[in-house]
């Protein structure tokens, strides 16, 4: 069974930083996709950054994150990070990460969702 552990949320002032964590648990063979999403009450769940996991990594922001945020991975740890610079009350939202993992018992790649951490940015 695959289990995603995220950290790093928080509570802070506009300007400052956070860096959020998101582990993979369990046995499985391999991850492909490393994202995190965001959640705003009222609002679709929306992509913030992603990592597609290949010869060449591809690395994807949405435009709101992009000179802000940074996604990076530690692929011996199975973690996946957002590492958040100079933000701002809009950011504040409830963040997932969202990991592509393919279990022993399966051919294809499954998604996994975090538990959900929040962040908060206050002016």
């Amino acid at each position: 069974q695959v289990q995603l552990v995220e950290s790093g949320g928080g509570s802070v002032h506009v300007g400052e930083s956070l860096t959020l964590s998101c582990a993979a648990f369990g046995e499985f063979v391999g991850i492909n996709f490393m994202g995190w999403f965001r959640q705003i009450p009222g609002r679709q769940r929306e992509l913030v950054a992603a990592i597609t996991i290949s010869s060449a990594d591809i690395i994807d922001y949405a435009d709101a994150a992009k000179g802000r945020f940074t996604i990076s991975k530690d692929a011996a740890k199975n973690t996946v990070y957002l590492q958040m610079n100079s933000l701002k009350p809009e950011d504040t939202a409830l963040y997932y990460c969202n990991l592509h993992i393919r279990t022993h018992h399966s051919s294809t790649y499954n998604h996994y969702w975090g538990q959900g951490i929040q962040v908060t940015v206050s002016s």
